[in-house]
């Protein structure tokens, strides 16, 4: 990675020259030219990295259990909701309470498939400045290039197919009796979150978890680096 570094001062450096002479300029003071990689595929490499983390991350969490057997993106009850479950389970309501759980880990599972091709999408319009500064970036930077640039487009994609699903999971029901049997408690404060914001952001936000992890991967272990071009770029 040493050599990137080096790269990449010298990219700012000689701002004033082209983008295409710079890369030459620096490949050869940097003695690139064999073992280097050029600017066409420093930003191949990131986008193969970057479509191989969405793929296997997407894949995985839109399966049977994605969600709701992954402790680190399973969705619970909405935070405003804590009371409602914590009462329900004291008056032994537990069956229904689980329910709305589970349904709710269900709709996210049916709706992440639609993610892939948002992300890729986006992986699409890198530009080599882009691809430059994930690679010399943070463990995360892929990640959260794919957070600024997909978080907006990921929700208002997702709000209409986690409406959709939450009805085909029967998580609507679920969680309507479960909020009815709190509100006809005496004396409770009732409450009503919006269902659908809540699982759309809690889906997207457990897709990016898993996007993380393989952005993570793919940059500390060399078995990840399933092509040349991931090898070149990040076995640096």
């Amino acid at each position: 990675m040493k050599y990137l570094y080096l790269l990449i001062l010298v990219l700012f450096l000689c701002s004033c020259a082209s983008q295409g002479q710079i890369w030459q300029d620096a490949k050869k003071q940097l003695g690139l030219e064999e073992d280097g990689y050029t600017e066409a595929e420093a930003g191949e490499g990131i986008k193969q990295a970057l479509i191989k983390g969405i793929t296997k991350g997407v894949s995985e969490v839109s399966q049977l259990d994605g969600y709701f057997k992954n402790p680190e993106i399973k969705i619970p009850f909405p935070p405003e909701a804590q009371k409602v479950e914590s009462t329900l389970r004291d008056i032994g309501m537990d069956k229904q309470v689980d329910k709305v759980i589970l349904t709710l880990n269900r709709a996210a599972e049916d709706a992440a498939v639609e993610a892939k091709d948002i992300f890729i999408d986006a992986i699409r319009q890198l530009t080599f400045q882009d691809a430059i500064a994930i690679v010399t970036g943070e463990k995360n930077a892929a990640t959260e290039y794919l957070r600024n640039s997909t978080s907006q487009q990921l929700s208002q994609r997702f709000e209409p197919i986690i409406e959709n699903s939450l009805e085909k999971v029967d998580a609507t029901k679920y969680w309507g009796d479960a909020v009815g049997a709190y509100n006809k408690i005496p004396f409770v404060k009732r409450v009503n979150p919006d269902l659908e914001a809540y699982v759309t952001q809690k889906a997207i936000d457990g897709l990016f978890v898993m996007v993380a992890r393989e952005e993570q991967a793919i940059r500390e272990n060399p078995v990840e680096r399933t092509s040349e071009i991931l090898r070149k770029v990040f076995g640096g």
